[in-house]
């Protein structure tokens, strides 16, 4: 997650809102790709968890990248808690927990999407090496309690902390524990992304099978394939979910906004302070009736903000972005948005992938979602395994791939980054099924040389 937005042009209408999604289409060749990937930072004298503060700190990081690179700090107070780029070539954030990620650059081709990765993390490591610091790439933290986990100094992120135990079990661990990879995707018109919403919703618990990447919690098995994943089913459901209005007739840009607003907002932002009106009603704050802002009228820049507090398996802002998957290995923080991309961005094959789901009931969409994060690719889905279904999107993936014929300096084209995914199927075992086997065996039942094997 990026700069939280400031822009106070007032708003005082549902239509106002509706034309704020309206300007989000652009025309197929003005398409991107827009990856975002968190990591943990550990120190490896002990696996401990970075704190915000100290020499060896995330701060300390944050600074020694903005030396290295020219990024400009994101301020809280006099606290750096982000860097961006002034030519708008992306930022970087921290995580409720010390999580650090990268929002990449809207690029044009996935081997640019890869080399801003292989950049990033190259710098990231050079900065952070000399303070004893290494990243690891897990969708949970593999040993850490909550308790043990550093807290980062964001307003937000407090309010956060605050509500989620009001509305789920599992609100914290969300926050604290978790890490991601995530693709954002343009669509070219409100039809353009229905259809696309419609598709990646579907699709979505076949993304959380190929990437489960988080078996384990507090040095032991969790149960659980993606334990990330099934995190997010007791969450907060009010704004998570897999939104199966959006399969119903009428679903548009107005029908998003009727969700949006009916969601409970977490904070209100002016200037640089973050107030707390969490469980607050946006429809009150459009009227100017907001109880603990008495007078305050809505602005396009809360608007925007409201919209990063939902966290449905697919969000729509004035892009679509992919929330399904688990942080991994190098390759795979590039196959997260090759197989999207594969599949949205080219009419006839998304037309196939809509063939495939189009009759999918919204109670079997539900179920998958719900099985997923234990049994991952082994999921049972209309008398088959759901390894099976994952054979025919990844085959879908790579048609709408060698169709972009995207190719780098080497001639190859965009569906070498889908080969990590290729295996997974073929061998019908993730890469948390990978790491189970090793606790189970050589590791003799220690998460410790995950710290190793996971490192970037």
């Amino acid at each position: 997650m990026a700069r939280d937005q400031s822009d106070p042009t007032p708003i005082e209408s549902r239509d106002e809102l509706v034309a704020w999604f309206d300007k989000g289409p652009k025309p197929p060749a003005e398409f991107r790709i827009g990856t975002e990937h968190e990591k943990f930072g550990f120190y490896a004298a002990d696996r401990s968890p970075v704190p915000y503060e100290g020499t060896h700190g995330i701060r300390a990081v944050l600074d020694g990248l903005a030396a290295r690179t020219g990024w400009e700090p994101i301020l809280e107070g006099d606290r750096p808690i982000g860097l961006f780029d002034p030519d708008g070539m992306g930022a970087i954030s921290l995580e409720p927990g010390g999580q650090f990620e990268l929002s990449g650059a809207p690029v044009e081709t996935l081997h640019q999407t890869d080399a801003e990765t292989a950049a990033h993390l190259d710098a990231v490591k050079a900065v952070a090496a000399p303070l004893g610091i290494t990243w690891l790439g897990l969708g949970h933290s593999p040993e850490w309690t909550r308790a043990q986990t550093p807290v980062m100094p964001k307003q937000r992120y407090a309010i956060m902390a605050r509500y989620m135990p009001k509305v789920g079990s599992r609100g914290l661990d969300m926050m604290f524990r978790t890490s991601t990879v995530q693709v954002n995707l343009d669509f070219s018109s409100e039809a353009d992304m229905v259809r696309k919403l419609r598709v990646s919703l579907a699709l979505q618990p076949v993304a959380t099978a190929l990437f489960a990447n988080s078996p384990f919690v507090e040095g032991a098995p969790s149960g659980f394939l993606s334990t990330r994943s099934e995190i997010w089913r007791d969450t907060d459901n009010n704004r998570s979910g897999m939104i199966p209005f959006a399969f119903e007739d009428g679903m548009g840009f107005e029908r998003y906004v009727d969700f949006a607003l009916d969601v409970p907002m977490y904070f209100v932002k002016r200037g640089d302070h973050y107030h707390d009106v969490a469980g607050a009603s946006f429809h009150d704050l459009l009227a100017g009736r907001l109880p603990q802002l008495p007078g305050e009228r809505a602005t396009l820049s809360d608007w925007a903000n409201h919209l990063s507090t939902l966290f449905p398996e697919v969000r729509l802002k004035r892009y679509l972005e992919m929330r399904g998957a688990d942080a991994g290995p190098r390759s795979m923080l590039a196959a997260l948005p090759a197989f999207w991309v594969g599949l949205l961005y080219d009419d006839g094959v998304l037309d196939q992938a809509w063939q495939l789901v189009r009759d999918w009931s919204a109670a079997e969409r539900q179920a998958l979602r719900d099985v997923v994060p234990r049994l991952g690719l082994a999921a049972p889905f209309r008398g088959e395994a759901l390894r099976a279904v994952a054979a025919q999107v990844l085959a879908l993936s790579h048609e709408g791939l060698r169709r972009r014929a995207r190719r780098d300096a080497t001639g190859r084209d965009e569906t070498v980054h889908l080969a990590v995914l290729d295996r997974i199927v073929a061998e019908g075992r993730t890469e948390a099924d990978r790491l189970l086997a090793l606790w189970h065996g050589p590791w003799n039942q220690s998460v410790a040389p995950v710290y190793e094997t996971n490192a970037y």
